[in-house]
């Protein structure tokens, strides 16, 4: 008998130890309940590390969290700016983001919002009245967005440029054209220029309290954005283009069209931001306007789902965790990081549960008792 006529032994083949599939559709309290054990399972981690670290009752930590963001009046009306602002970054990075076009430049053109609004406020402040200020401002800001979000998306249209790499070094341009007109406003060198030189165009207190009119703009956009993604023909049109651009051809949708209207509308709204930080609040502009909220933007948009009311949350969350954590670094004398690795932690399991929702596990044991 020949080695080609021997039998060949039938080898044994295990099944894996873990196969991991796509789950059907959760239903909604199911998907509240992993991300609340997400949640405890969190804050329990947390307390023990907390535990370890500072020898402290974790509740005390948490309060400590709680009052850093909501201890007094002046905190309150300052978390709920924060929030108000991130929520508009996130809301305008969105309809891109359904499109499949991963914008990443959302700081640089909130940056950019906010440096043409301060060029309007130094140049023209004091020249004319301060109404028809704030309404050139709210136009140059707007202008300028929708300039440094049409030219990716431009590209993106008609050379299938990568628009992640491409909106990414779009904000070191910006940050530079920031650091280019400090050094040309102000000759002493200070990195900063403030409400001494930005005296004009600030926007008026709304029911006696800073803010508040930033806070209400941005309620009345989200709204609109909200309503604009859910039941406008262009908001259907970017839901058709992010799940399939030949289908959207296929069906007549002129896809470069509606890939730079979205960029546009996400520009504009981003200087939006950058006028109502610099205009409305800070009344100064540096590098370090936008804060990195364009990016920490992109993970309240994406905790969210793309809907614009469900980012209120997300934002809160977010908003609560920095400036609770700082606070607790501040009282307990601990290291900013420390702090860091707390937020960390909290967002790791908040991201990390997605999965569960999205995905089911088998174990080896399980799976033979299925086959069964």
């Amino acid at each position: 008998m020949t080695a080609a006529e021997r039998p060949v032994k039938a080898e044994k083949i295990k099944a894996p130890l873990i196969t991991i599939t796509k789950r059907d559709s959760l239903p909604p309290y199911r998907r509240i309940l992993i991300r609340a054990a997400a949640i405890v399972a969190a804050l329990l981690l947390c307390s023990v590390i907390t535990l370890i670290v500072t020898k402290s009752n974790p509740i005390e930590i948490y309060k400590t969290m709680f009052s850093g963001a909501f201890g007094n009046g002046i905190r309150i009306i300052r978390t709920v700016y924060e929030i108000s602002v991130l929520l508009i970054i996130a809301v305008a990075i969105t309809p891109a983001f359904k499109m499949k076009f991963w914008n990443t430049g959302a700081e640089g053109q909130v940056l950019i919002g906010g440096l043409t609004t301060a060029m309007v406020m130094l140049y023209l402040g004091g020249k004319v009245p301060d109404g028809l200020l704030i309404v050139v401002m709210a136009a140059a800001a707007i202008g300028a967005g929708v300039i440094w979000g049409v030219i990716p998306a431009f590209f993106k249209a008609y050379w299938k440029t990568n628009e992640t790499l491409f909106t990414l070094m779009m904000n070191y341009v910006a940050i530079q054209l920031v650091e280019c007109f400090l050094k040309i406003a102000d000759k002493t060198g200070s990195n900063v220029v403030g409400p001494t030189m930005l005296k004009n165009g600030w926007f008026p207190k709304f029911f006696g309290l800073d803010y508040m009119l930033d806070v209400v703009i941005i309620a009345v956009l989200t709204v609109l954005v909200y309503i604009y993604l859910r039941y406008s023909k262009h908001g259907y049109e970017i839901s058709v283009v992010g799940e399939s651009e030949n289908t959207a051809k296929y069906i007549g949708i002129n896809v470069k069209k509606v890939i730079i209207r979205t960029m546009a509308l996400s520009g504009a709204l981003c200087g939006i931001a950058g006028l109502l930080i610099v205009g409305g609040a800070s009344h100064s502009i540096s590098a370090e306007t936008a804060g990195g909220r364009g990016f920490t933007a992109i993970m309240v948009s994406w905790l969210a789902k793309f809907n614009p009311l469900l980012m209120v949350f997300s934002s809160l969350l977010i908003v609560f965790l920095e400036r609770g954590a700082g606070e607790v670094a501040t009282v307990f004398s601990l290291n900013k990081s420390f702090s860091d690795i707390l937020t960390g932690i909290i967002l790791f399991f908040i991201i990390g549960c997605e999965f569960f929702i999205n995905y089911k596990l088998h174990f080896r044991r399980q799976a033979k008792e299925e086959r069964v």
